[in-house]
């Protein structure tokens, strides 16, 4: 879904142009975004900049794989959350290694604050961690071994 949404983008809308979904609210606007998350180093420039963000992204899922390995398979959260890490992981992982950058489109504006903008890849990143650390807080405290 996130690779073809991208390609849809890509075709349809025009490089560094918004087409308005919702008057004032949402946009869908063709952007590339060489750093990571929420434009972080896109402003940073080296011609090795793409290659360091493809081997991290690929150090990154590896590490993901293992954790799902190792995780417990009744802890469903985790299991969730770590498989929408490592979908969104892919999905850009895909955009670095054939455009050198991420392309992201939702564009977000509310109370005319410009949030970001992002794809469905970075949704599913986020949705993740937030699953992950859901049932971090949410699971049972260890007993209270002061209390004998």
């Amino acid at each position: 879904m996130d690779q073809y949404t991208k390609f849809m983008v890509t075709l349809h809308v025009p490089l560094n142009y918004s087409v308005a979904v919702i008057e004032g609210l949402f946009n869908l606007t063709h952007i590339r975004n060489s750093g990571v998350a929420f434009g972080l180093f896109a402003d940073q420039q080296s011609e090795y900049k793409a290659l360091i963000f493809i081997v991290i992204s690929t150090i990154a899922i590896l590490a993901i794989l293992i954790i799902f390995h190792q995780n417990p398979k009744e802890k469903k959260l985790v299991q969730t959350g770590l498989i929408l890490i490592f979908s969104g992981a892919i999905g850009n992982l895909i955009d670095r290694t054939l455009h050198g950058e991420v392309i992201d489109f939702f564009d977000f504006v509310i109370n005319g604050h410009h949030f970001p903008a992002f794809n469905i890849a970075d949704s599913c990143i986020t949705i993740g961690v937030a699953l992950m650390v859901v049932d971090l807080f949410s699971g049972k405290l260890p007993p209270d071994s002061s209390s004998v």
